[in-house]
């Protein structure tokens, strides 16, 4: 097993980062936060969403395989009925990195996709936020993180 701490670093050094479930109507959407935290400090970031031509001014793609020359890494930050299908597709295209956003509720978490993309190989985050890791991050994202550990709402080994 890999610490979370690990799977994290090796998550946010990863070049081209997805993010599935951005909204048209960000307001305060975990997904949307994400996609623009890492998009101010650098990362080059692609925003997934089959409803939307655009998100936060960005270009949106309906699916990962749309994405041009294709992606390192996917946050998924959709209901969890859909992490499945987000999974399988990383499957598909080679993707290895698969971060599941999860902080107050049960967020993104699919225990049946997180198994599926272990057994092809992924390293699968189940919880926690990108942004409570690495130069995205913040104070706050900082302190949920250790309390979110404490709690055991995130995992400490991925």
């Amino acid at each position: 097993m890999t610490s979370i701490k690990q799977a994290a670093e090796t998550f946010l050094n990863s070049r081209r980062i997805a993010v599935t479930g951005v909204s048209r109507t960000p307001a305060n959407h975990g997904g949307n936060v994400v996609y623009t935290r890492l998009r101010d400090a650098g990362y080059e970031v692609f925003a997934v969403n089959p409803h939307a031509k655009s998100i936060e001014g960005d270009p949106a793609y309906a699916n990962l395989s749309e994405i041009p020359g294709g992606v390192d890494a996917v946050v998924i930050a959709t209901a969890p009925q859909h992490a499945k299908a987000t999974v399988q597709e990383a499957i598909d295209l080679g993707v290895k990195q698969v971060w599941m956003h999860r902080t107050v509720d049960k967020g993104s978490v699919d225990p049946e996709a997180a198994t599926l993309g272990r057994e092809h190989g992924l390293t699968v985050i189940e919880g926690g936020c990108p942004l409570m890791y690495g130069r995205a991050s913040d104070r706050g994202h900082r302190i949920m993180c250790r309390l979110f550990m404490l709690t055991k709402r995130i995992p400490r080994e991925v």
